[in-house]
């Protein structure tokens, strides 16, 4: 069996064809504590060097079978053999062997007659440097094997005589061929990709003249194209009198962690959805340009946009498609700014460009640095309304996407990042307020709406819990008899702290919040006890009207709220009137279409609000289960004095009559337009010229005082009693 190699203590293989010489080179080599095994041919040596792996083998030149050359080049040609000593012994007069000993391998030679006494030590020596050298072979094995696992390759420049030796490890890693890498260090500096040779060749002058090492990060170009990054170290040896001798260095590559390093650098710096800067990206590149503003005295806008209604779409056609969406408007504000001339005229040599960010959700910046004219960042805003003009297909639909804009500018607006974005999203948030689809510069008394806008959404939320909401009615008359035929249920809050808060201030707030939900359920419960309590007093309001919002249409289950709220109060669903404006029964067509067929299947009757002010199309119209038909006061107005106006009105009433609809006017308030809205043959009427919106008490006095009166009356004459009603 093969000894272990850890159990090896000075193994020697004396390999001679003389037993005698065997025998006496054994005995003086056990004295020395040494262990030999034996070999009588050059064949038998062979066998006993695989099987014993010796730590070094004495070899007679001239053996039978395979003399001690063949031996000695064949151990070479083994895995190991190449490091352990080979001892050729020979005659003293034997030149010629000395001679092909070293050709065939061999380590050192002895010559014949040994001599004995110096035999043990002089193979101790040359085991010792055998030693040596194979220490020193795995020294540099290991630090090859550990150079490839790091990538890394090493060099050695001759500076005065300009010749530079490469290791092997180099041409591994980089796309360059040994013969087409020279000697020269600037034929290295040559594959040093173009934008960092400056960069390279500034650390190595700094590191000559500071008598310093250095490490740069660059890249090399390969013959082929193909880039790799690497970082490169080193360090300059001097002479005696200072003047640089060699450089020594490393050369690793790095490709792999830099690719990480702009992996993280992405995941940390943008968007991973649309690809745009997220918000740290937004706010480092914002404080860099506020920075350079500063510097130069320059001008800067921040544009805060919102998508306009982006909620609904996505709780709707669900998330993916929301995300789709969002990726098409980056896509949209890109080509936008691209496009803008004022952009383009920033300059492209200007350390901070116009950029876009996405901040979040719906939610997008674009930064205006070095602004010429405070109109350049509305025409910038301009071309991004235009943009979004065109219509957006997702999941085979088309949708039209508005946006509402804020712009704060620097420095008058703030000259901090956080102060900037906070005004300029209030002036989106009053753009939203005032029609959507538009911009709005920040100004001061913005400041103070916002802050009421936040103190009536603080106080809303408790408006339930401390009974602060209530119920006024105003009468619906029928044209025809004068007579009430239903009234409509309109919200009002006291507050008491603010007073009576007017429903064009916390309405849309309740709409924004979502408090909305619980407040129209509040409502429609409310409406149908009075009607109830009405109805067991022996008074007939007729139809009762609640207005629904988009936000109860939406969340679903308002089928289920409905019919909750008519058993809860014991209202009869044929008297209730729900009222819906045009772009609530537009948002999701197929879907209103199939709630409202609900609703009417249940009795309730349903109408359209400020008709004519939507976006709603005749073949949608005919197919909603509507009943009736409320045309706008807008268009009221000015019936009498306006022909446009007047036109519209006739043919919206034309329109409810070939529908077989019913026609109510909102906002009448002179006896003129009364006149036009009878001769034009509308069917019913409501506004200031019949009654102003009463408490449920006034209410009921008015029903109780027309149902004590059987006459046909023209309108809009009540009796006194009626009329003081009004007023209190």
């Amino acid at each position: 069996m093969p000894r272990s190699p850890e159990k090896r203590q000075g193994l020697i293989l004396v390999a001679d064809d003389d037993a005698t010489q065997r025998l006496l080179t054994r005995q003086t080599l056990e004295q020395a504590n040494f262990e030999v095994v034996e070999a009588p041919n050059g064949e038998v040596a062979l066998q006993v060097y695989e099987q014993h792996r010796p730590d070094l083998i004495l070899l007679d030149v001239r053996m039978p079978k395979m003399d001690g050359f063949t031996v000695c080049a064949r151990i070479r040609e083994m895995v190991d053999g190449a490091e352990v000593p080979i001892v050729m012994v020979t005659g003293l007069e034997d030149i010629e062997s000395l001679e092909r000993s070293y050709q065939f391998g061999a380590t050192d030679f002895i010559t014949k007659p040994v001599v004995w006494e110096t035999l043990s030590h002089r193979v101790r020596y040359l085991q010792r440097a055998g030693n040596a050298i194979r220490a020193l072979r795995q020294s540099e094995l290991r630090l090859v094997q550990a150079q490839q696992v790091a990538r890394m390759g090493n060099w050695d420049w001759d500076i005065v005589h300009d010749q530079v030796n490469w290791s092997d490890e180099i041409f591994h890693l980089f796309p360059i061929g040994r013969g087409v890498l020279d000697a020269s260090f600037q034929s290295f500096l040559s594959f040093v990709h173009p934008d960092d040779r400056l960069r390279v060749n500034t650390a190595i002058d700094d590191a000559l003249a500071n008598k310093a090492p250095y490490l740069v990060e660059h890249r090399i170009v390969g013959e082929d194209g193909r880039e790799v990054s690497v970082e490169q170290q080193a360090e300059v040896v001097f002479g005696d009198n200072e003047t640089p001798l060699r450089m020594i260095g490393t050369v690793q590559d790095v490709s792999d962690r830099k690719r990480t390093e702009r992996k993280i650098h992405q995941l940390a710096y943008f968007d991973a959805l649309t690809g745009l800067p997220n918000r740290e990206h937004f706010r480092k590149q914002t404080e860099r340009a506020l920075r350079d503003a500063k510097r130069n005295g320059h001008r800067l806008a921040l544009i805060f946009l919102d998508l306009d209604d982006f909620k609904y779409i996505n709780d709707t056609l669900g998330h993916d498609a929301g995300d789709e969406l969002l990726c098409k408007i980056a896509d949209y504000l890109q080509h936008s700014i691209r496009a803008s001339d004022v952009v383009a005229k920033l300059g492209a040599e200007d350390a901070c460009q116009a950029s876009l960010s996405r901040l979040g959700g719906d939610e997008f910046t674009i930064l205006l640095p070095d602004l010429q004219e405070i109109e350049a960042a509305a025409k910038v805003a301009e071309r991004i309304l235009e943009q979004l003009q065109n219509p957006i297909k997702i999941q085979g639909k088309e949708f039209f996407v508005t946006g509402s804009m804020g712009i704060a500018l620097y420095p008058n607006d703030g000259e901090s990042v956080d102060l900037l974005l906070k005004n300029a999203d209030i002036a989106m948030y009053h753009a939203k307020q005032n029609g959507r689809n538009s911009y709005r510069f920040y100004t001061a008394h913005m400041e103070e709406r916002v802050q009421l806008r936040l103190s009536i959404e603080s106080k809303l939320k408790q408006t339930l819990e401390k009974e602060e909401l209530d119920l006024h009615y105003q009468a619906k008359v029928e044209i025809g008899t004068g007579r009430i035929v239903g009234v409509e249920a309109l919200l009002r809050w006291h507050n008491p702290e603010m007073g009576q808060v007017s429903p064009a201030r916390f309405i849309p707030v309740a709409e924004e919040t979502g408090l909305i939900v619980p407040i129209g359920e509040w409502v429609l419960n409310t409406a149908c006890q009075h009607a109830k309590t009405w109805r067991q007093r022996g008074l007939v309001p007729g139809n009762v009207a609640v207005n629904l919002s988009s936000h109860q249409f939406r969340r679903g289950g308002l089928v289920e709220k409905v019919s909750q709220a008519l058993a809860s109060t014991g209202w009869d669903a044929q008297w209730l009137e729900l009222e819906l404006t045009e772009s609530v029964i537009m948002e999701n067509a197929e879907e209103t279409i199939h709630v409202l067929n609900q609703l009417k299947e249940m009795g309730i009757t349903l109408s359209v609000d400020d008709f004519g002010t939507g976006y709603s199309s005749m073949a949608y119209l005919k197919r909603f289960p509507l009943d009736v038909v409320k045309i706008d006061q807008s268009f009221v107005n000015d019936i009498t004095t306006d022909a446009s106006d007047a036109t519209i009105v006739k043919a919206i009433i034309g329109l409810a009559r070939g529908l077989n609809l019913t026609s109510i006017a909102e906002g009448v308030e002179t006896e003129q337009q009364l006149n036009f809205l009878r001769q034009n043959g509308c069917d019913q009427v409501q506004g200031y010229l019949i009654n102003r919106p009463v408490p449920a008490e006034q209410m009921e006095q008015l029903l109780r005082a027309e149902q004590s009166s059987d006459e046909k009356r023209p309108l809009p004459m009540l009796k006194p009693e009626l009329k003081r009603a009004n007023n209190r």
